[in-house]
């Protein structure tokens, strides 16, 4: 487990996120990363009790050989995810969801993955260390984000 963990994190997460950081994201992305206070360094990867990585699988071949869809495989997975999420944080448990960029393949071959499977989630889980912190964001009111009709 610590292997995975240690590979996940030094070799492919943080690899990519510095290259992220360095080069990909935008000088406005970085401000706005600031107020959260996080970096290229994802050292909750491996301080983690686990790590759960979600794929997102557009198709399956089954043992005939005959391919078949996943119709609403992001919507399937994003609700999964949510249910997941709140089962955790229901029994105490903690995560950060993550979507590291530009990883997906390099965990899914690490995974033996097949390639059409797509990295959608990297979930570390556990219970929180006493010293953790969480950013105090301010929710948009209902009416910026839904419209009612009556």
């Amino acid at each position: 487990k610590q292997w995975y963990q240690r590979r996940v994190r030094g070799e492919l997460v943080e690899e990519e996120e510095r290259m992220n950081y360095e080069k990909r994201m935008g000088k406005k992305w970085l401000k706005d990363l600031m107020a959260i206070k996080t970096t290229f360094v994802k050292e909750y990867i491996s301080k983690a009790s686990a790590i759960i990585l979600v794929f997102k699988v557009p198709y399956y071949d089954d043992e005939n050989g005959v391919r078949h869809n996943n119709w609403y495989y992001e919507a399937s997975v994003s609700i999964s995810v949510g249910i997941l999420l709140c089962a955790l944080n229901n029994v105490g448990i903690c995560t950060v969801t993550s979507t590291p960029m530009n990883c997906g393949p390099a965990l899914r071959r690490l995974l033996g993955r097949p390639d059409h499977e797509k990295l959608a989630y990297l979930l570390p889980i556990g219970y929180p260390a006493e010293t953790a912190t969480v950013p105090d964001f301010k929710r948009k009111p209902i009416d910026k984000i839904c419209t009612f009709i009556e």
